[in-house]
């Protein structure tokens, strides 16, 4: 879709005609126009009046003219951000005193962010919309807030301490990475290293580089605008980007317009694509992939303005050819590429150098590194009249949604009808109560956007009810399990589906994987859980609906693939982070896991981790203590004996089951005990602050469930002992007189009870460690081969 540009005979005759376009066209400082970008602004303005956005061309060319002044004004607050612990808004050099002792800032990538979230926020003005946005590298934060100062764009924290005056320029800049800190141990100030809930619509930290490149085309619902800001280093690394053509559909999503910041530089050396021939080879391989790249120049506002509209376009010609048959999926979608320098605008552009500290030392020490700064910030330097006109024009927004209110951070759906649930007392695979229950649940919502993120093998993990009603989401389905419109998102790569789901924020998502191979989601839900618990603390909880990650397939069960496909990491890793918005659960039967999802879809800003055994189990709890451990976390199954009872502990379905048949031999010794399902780990933590104190059992509930009176305690965990030791000190009391067993990184090609046996967690294992805690020899509740195999020198099968 290419569109004719005017040349330089009439764009000479136009600037004659109107004067702001002339006086845009000599740019500010190191902000230049080139002849290809003013013809684009040329183009758009006519657009603009022609669509009824704007009501004549000049009004256009002074919003150009403001933006000139705004991204200078940005790029010279972010590098006293860096540098300044005050600005001086008279163009007045600073003095040693005015500058940090220790400057910090990732400024390079700042300073080119700047022309991009300007132009974004141009665009916006002159359509009249308000777009989301996303920025991959959330370290180059400083752009952003910068500019929303400039723009009265904030939050009300941020409003109150940084004004769009030299003393709240000043406040700002001294407050970048001041780490100041409160005397609880929080944030001493609403600002942070990187994008956080204080950045006035900021959706996610950006702090893991290659994510956004997988969540920005799930991000927006249809009828939503995004912008999204990409990494060319990321681009490089992150392969999953590359098929997001696959999944955009203009049925089911907003309009997303991804561009990268093509600056050559990663923190130590140049990018492939910092080279003329890896661009274009780049271009190549965009292109093969269904994409429509544009490249433009990445250090004009202006040119981020007119290549985001003009993305824009070609995007809607594109689905207007597809609602008329004329083309199919994917779409050729568009793909900004800006090029520019690592930190262009002032000095050391384009050196490594450039990353963090441009400047040769620090100005507060070092003359010549003074002289440096005034120098290159005097020719960024707008005066303050200008400004404060520029500023006021883009805080103007007549009656538009704020940037910071943009459809994508006010995520806050309904809550979802739930569906009724099937109970039942039979064997099964505990995977068949989510397999019926999210289809169900999927039926009964058709205003939520349906996601499931599917590594690899949806129907082996017993999800075939959910892939026969939503399906694979193909281009050219092959049969009946694949479709064009289908909600299951399936790649052999673990990041990019549970991003698809992580970025469906306004809709009901389910991710299921083997256990082993989830640990590969880990730093992208990590990220989410992060943004969500800040957003909490800010005072502005997250709204989307919570939902499950299904770890499947799991550790016990999955001896017949060898070692790599045991692995408790993924319910460990996630057990560290916060409870009030992680949940590690380890359902033991089909009714203890049905209880669960109602309670799991109808939390906001929490997700799940479930560690679910996918072959059949024993129907083990009623429904009325299948609701009470979804309620509690932990349940007393059963007890035997007189006087004080050792508590047997077990949390996993396998270890459920070897608690069982320890219990018995127990039982048959006049051994007293109590056996507790420990389903929900966390829940019986210390907490570790006031925001997650209120989602932890009570002193009352713990002693109800783990008497102080019985000492003696043995934990059969599902995971690593070690891990389970130190989240449940107050559950297991003092060390001498309890035992944890659990994965002990023993594994190889074995069946269940080959699992259980290799790492010292089989029912005989228990008896040991009861007759340790007791003080007893286990001789005599054994027999001589039960002995023998316990000690390592018999048959293991005679165990079993």
């Amino acid at each position: 879709m290419t569109q004719l540009l005017p040349d330089a005979a009439t764009l000479a005759g136009h600037a004659q005609r109107y004067p702001d376009f002339a006086r845009w066209r000599k740019g500010h400082g190191p902000i230049q126009h080139s002849p290809q970008t003013c013809a684009a602004v040329f183009r758009l303005a006519h657009q603009l009046v022609q669509s009824g956005a704007q009501p004549d061309l000049p009004s256009v060319y002074r919003r150009m003219l403001a933006l000139d002044a705004l991204t200078a004004a940005g790029m010279w607050l972010v590098v006293h951000m860096t540098y300044a612990r005050r600005v001086r808004l008279d163009g007045q050099p600073l003095q040693a005193d005015d500058f940090k002792s220790v400057p910090e800032g990732h400024t390079g990538g700042a300073l080119n962010m700047v022309p991009a979230y300007a132009g974004y926020l141009a665009l916006n003005a002159l359509t009249g919309e308000t777009r989301g946005w996303l920025m991959g590298q959330g370290h180059c934060v400083a752009a952003i807030e910068a500019l929303n100062l400039l723009t009265a764009n904030q939050h009300p924290e941020q409003a109150a301490r940084y004004g769009c005056d030299e003393a709240g320029m000043s406040r700002l800049a001294a407050d970048f990475y001041s780490y100041a800190q409160a005397s609880d141990g929080s944030a001493g100030v609403p600002l942070g290293s990187h994008v956080n809930p204080h950045t006035a619509g900021g959706i996610a930290e950006g702090g893991y580089l290659g994510f956004a490149e997988l969540q920005y085309a799930h991000l927006p619902l249809p009828g939503e605008k995004l912008v999204a800001f990409l990494s060319d280093g990321a681009a490089e690394e992150q392969r999953g980007s590359d098929w997001m053509p696959r999944w955009w559909r203009a049925e089911d999503c907003g309009v997303a317009l991804p561009v990268m910041i093509a600056n050559g530089r990663r923190i130590e050396q140049r990018t492939e694509l910092g080279t003329l021939e890896g661009l274009d080879g780049f271009r190549r391989h965009l292109r093969g992939c269904g994409f429509d790249p544009l490249s433009f120049d990445g250090r004009d506002p202006a040119a981020f303005v007119c290549a985001l509209w003009e993305m824009e376009q070609r995007l809607a010609h594109r689905v207007g050819e597809l609602n008329n048959e004329l083309i199919g999926y994917p779409l050729p979608m568009p793909y900004g590429i800006a090029e520019t320098t690592k930190g262009y605008g002032f000095f050391g552009a384009g050196s490594n150098a450039a990353h963090n500290l441009p400047l040769p030392a620090s100005p507060a020490q070092d003359e010549h590194a003074r002289a440096l700064f005034n120098k290159h910030a005097a020719a960024l330097w707008v005066e303050p009249q200008a400004l404060s006109e520029a500023c006021s024009l883009f805080a103007s927004r007549d009656g538009r949604v704020l940037e910071r209110d943009n459809p994508l951070a006010q995520r806050h759906p309904a809550l979802p009808v739930q569906p009724a649930l099937h109970f039942h007392d039979q064997a099964c695979s505990p995977m068949s109560a989510l397999d019926r229950y999210f289809v169900d649940l999927v039926r009964l919502n058709p205003q939520l956007r349906p996601r499931v993120g599917n590594p690899d093998e949806l129907a082996s993990n017993r999800l075939g009810g959910v892939l026969a009603a939503l399906k694979h989401r193909v281009s050219q389905p092959e049969n009946d399990l694949e479709a064009i419109d289908g909600a299951v998102i399936t790649a052999l790569n673990e990041e990019a589906v549970v991003s698809a789901c992580l970025a469906n924020q306004g809709g009901l998502n389910l991710v299921a994987s083997y256990e082993a191979f989830c640990v590969k989601m880990l730093g992208a839900v990590r990220q989410s859980l992060i943004f969500a618990r800040q957003q909490k603390e800010a005072g502005r909880p997250a709204g989307w609906l919570g939902w499950p990650l299904v770890a499947t397939s799991h550790t016990w069960e999955n001896g017949k693939n060898q070692q790599s496909h045991q692995d408790t990491t993924f319910c460990e890793a996630l057990l560290g982070e916060m409870h009030d918005v992680m949940r590690v659960l380890l359902p033991a039967d089909h009714n203890s896991l049905l209880a669960l999802l109602p309670g799991i879809y109808q939390e906001r800003g929490r997700l799940a981790c479930l560690v679910v055994a996918k072959r059949e189990q024993p129907c083990t709890f009623t429904v009325e203590q299948a609701k009470q451990l979804a309620r509690d976390g932990a349940l007393l199954v059963d007890a035997d004996g007189e006087g004080e009872p050792v508590l047997l502990i077990a949390s996993g379905s396998y270890q459920l089951n070897e608690m069982r048949r320890a219990a018995v031999r127990l039982s048959e010794q006049a051994v007293a005990w109590r056996l507790i399902y420990l389903q929900e780990p966390g829940r019986f933590r210390a907490p570790r602050d006031a925001w997650e104190a209120p989602s932890l059992a009570s002193v009352a509930q713990r002693e109800a469930l783990f008497p102080v009176a019985c000492r003696r305690r043995v934990l059969l965990s599902h995971m690593r002992p070690e891990v389970a030791l130190g989240h449940l000190s107050t559950v297991l009391g003092d060390a001498a007189s309890c035992r944890a067993l659990g994965y002990r990184n023993r594994g190889g090609t074995f069946d269940d009870a080959g699992m259980l046996f290799a790492n010292g967690c089989s029912w005989a294992h228990v008896l040991q460690s009861v007759a340790e805690v007791l003080g007893v020899s286990i001789d005599a509740w054994l027999t001589a081969a039960e002995r023998a195999a316990l000690a390592g020198r018999g048959d293991p099968r005679s165990l079993r």
